[in-house]
């Protein structure tokens, strides 16, 4: 197996994706710019897949243009933004609204698959206890969590304005995790409301779902979101706004929704839940987990090679 992946892979803090791959993957890093579309030529006529799944934009267009003869297949992150996704052999959606982008007389393959999730360790209630009392959360505290990008497209100011229209609900605490363009914005919004805190990024993140009452994504648009999937496998009640991918998850996994933007009625449903008892959640998240969702990608693979070797007529 062979990734390619641009010589300007980590991020700010140093961190890359290759950290977490397989030592047995051939690893090949391209220029950023100059030459980009040349050497991934090149290292596709070296390396002779069978399947090359493509990512985003530039890398359909780059290896649409390189017309090679291995079987080609593209994840949709947004949506058909492009029109080189249509000479791929395969297109993989993670959300059903992206179907309907599909192009009419598309002559490959469509998969509907499921977002992946890595099933998180159960913690004990002294674990759980102990979590909340670092975010300084009291056991009678209705702990109500967030976990995202900090910008305005993730709707945090939702969420803040609807905390901020019931002042009188002392109980009622919201911790967002995650760094952003909008964090300063967002505190600004917060206006020192203590019962508000921001704790940035945390890579234990997912040990802290447990420890949410609710959970709750107000997106204003969201593909799919996988942390509403790591708060059901959390057992974490959810709250999310009606943009396309939170609407799928709650139509098929439960949970109540608001319209995207409307912080009245995210606060009446905050209110319903706090005024009634707290319970957790029991979903079968089994066709998300990632051994499920791998067998799946590799049998695509299989069908997109059988069709696209298929004589034309």
């Amino acid at each position: 197996m062979g990734l390619i992946v641009r010589r300007d892979h980590r991020n700010r803090d140093g961190a890359s994706i290759v950290d977490h791959v397989d030592a047995r993957v051939h690893i090949t890093e391209v220029p950023r710019l100059l030459f980009t579309g040349w050497r991934v030529r090149a290292a596709i006529q070296d390396f002779v897949p069978d399947v090359i799944h493509c990512h985003l934009r530039r890398s359909v267009r780059i290896v649409a243009k390189a017309a090679p003869r291995a079987a080609t297949v593209t994840t949709l992150h947004i949506g058909v933004n492009g029109p080189h996704f249509v000479q791929m052999g395969g297109i993989v959606c993670n959300a059903r609204w992206q179907l309907a982008q599909i192009p009419a007389g598309y002559k490959g393959l469509l998969l509907k698959a499921h977002n992946s999730l890595t099933p998180h360790r159960r913690l004990s209630g002294t674990d759980i206890a102990t979590l909340r009392q670092e975010l300084g959360i009291a056991p009678d505290d209705f702990l109500v969590g967030g976990v995202g990008r900090m910008t305005e497209i993730k709707g945090w100011d939702t969420l803040i304005q609807a905390v901020r229209l019931h002042p009188e609900l002392d109980r009622l605490k919201v911790v967002l995790f995650g760094n952003g363009s909008a964090l300063d914005q967002f505190k600004a919004l917060a206006d020192g409301d203590s019962r508000i805190r921001f704790v940035g990024f945390r890579p234990d993140v997912k040990d802290f779902y447990q420890a949410f009452d609710t959970f709750v994504c107000p997106s204003r648009f969201e593909p799919l979101p996988r942390v509403m999937l790591e708060a059901m496998d959390a057992g974490t009640p959810v709250i999310a706004s009606d943009a396309d991918g939170c609407r799928e998850l709650i139509e098929d996994y439960g949970g109540a929704m608001f319209p995207a933007g409307d912080a009245a009625a995210l606060a009446r449903l905050l209110l319903q839940q706090i005024q009634a008892d707290k319970y957790r959640t029991s979903i079968d998240l089994s066709q998300h987990h990632i051994a499920n969702t791998n067998a799946t990608m590799l049998d695509f693979y299989g069908r997109v090679i059988t069709h696209q070797h298929q004589p034309t007529i």
